[in-house]
C-alpha cells in the first residue's frame, strides 16, 4: 500500500504520552498520523486534511470535546472515536448521542482501539443501506422486512423488526438508549429504557442460539447498545 493510501486519522489529545502511542500503534498498523493537542487546532486540521477518522479526546485545553464533535458533525461524517475516563459513562452518553461512532476508555487496550477504528472506517464505507444483510445464519431481508435464521424465517413485531432494523443498520456502533428509543418509539420516549430492556430481550429470544449470552445484540453497560458484524 502506498503512502497516499494509507487512511488518515487525525488525533485530538492534550496528553503527549497518548498521542505518541496512538501514533506509533496507528503507523505500524498502515495509517498516516496528523496531531492536535488543542480542540481549535483539530478542528482547523480537520478542514484542512479531511481525515478518514478522528481520535478525539473530550478533556482538552480550550474547548471541550462536546463541542469539537459538535462543529465536526455540521460538515463532517467522518468516524469519530472518543477517549474517554473510566468513570465517565454521562460523558459516553453525551458524545454518542451528538454523533460519536463509538468510544474507547482510557488506560485502553491499543488491539481494542484498532478493532474498533477498522469497525468505523468498515461502517463509513458502507453508507448505502444494504438490501441484505447477513451476520452467520441470521438473513436480515431490508427490501422485504423478511428475517430468517438457518434459513427459517423468524415472525418478528412491527416494533421487533424495527428495532432490529435500526440496529442492523449501524452494524458494529455502539447506540445509546436515548438514540434507539427515539428512533424506534419517537419523540417523547427518551426516559422509558424499560421499553427497550423488554424488547431487546424479546428480539434476543428471537435470534440467538443461547439469550443469556448473546452473539448479534451486545449490551453497552449504562450506554446502549451494539449489533456485532462477526457473529
Amino acid at each position: 500500500m502506498s503512502e497516499a493510501q494509507k487512511p488518515l486519522v487525525l488525533i485530538i489529545d492534550d496528553e503527549p504520552q497518548i498521542r505518541r502511542l496512538l501514533t506509533v500503534t496507528l503507523e505500524a498498523n498502515s495509517y498516516r498520523v496528523l496531531s492536535a493537542t488543542t480542540g481549535q487546532e483539530g478542528l482547523v486540521l480537520a478542514a484542512q486534511h479531511r481525515p478518514a477518522a478522528v481520535i478525539l479526546d473530550m478533556g482538552l485545553p480550550d474547548i471541550s470535546g462536546q463541542e469539537v464533535l459538535r462543529r465536526l458533525r455540521e460538515w463532517s461524517d467522518a468516524p469519530v472515536l472518543i477517549l474517554s475516563v473510566q468513570d465517565d459513562e454521562a460523558g459516553k452518553v453525551a458524545a454518542l448521542d451528538a454523533g460519536a461512532n463509538d468510544y474507547v476508555t482510557k488506560p485502553f487496550n491499543t488491539s481494542e482501539l484498532l478493532a474498533r477504528l477498522r469497525v468505523a472506517l468498515r461502517h463509513a464505507s458502507k453508507q448505502d443501506e444494504l438490501a441484505v444483510y447477513q451476520a452467520g445464519q441470521l438473513v436480515v431481508d431490508l427490501a422485504n422486512r423478511h428475517v430468517s435464521m438457518n434459513g427459517r424465517e423468524i415472525k418478528l413485531t412491527v416494533t421487533e423488526y424495527n428495532l432490529l432494523r435500526l440496529l442492523v443498520r449501524h452494524v458494529g456502533k455502539v447506540l445509546t438508549h436515548r438514540q434507539i428509543l427515539r428512533e424506534v418509539w419517537g419523540p417523547g420516549h427518551d426516559d422509558h429504557t424499560h421499553y427497550l430492556r423488554v424488547y431487546v430481550a424479546h428480539l434476543r429470544d428471537k435470534i440467538e442460539a443461547d439469550p443469556s449470552s448473546p452473539k448479534f445484540i451486545m449490551t453497552e453497560p449504562g450506554v446502549g447498545y451494539r449489533f456485532l458484524a462477526g457473529a
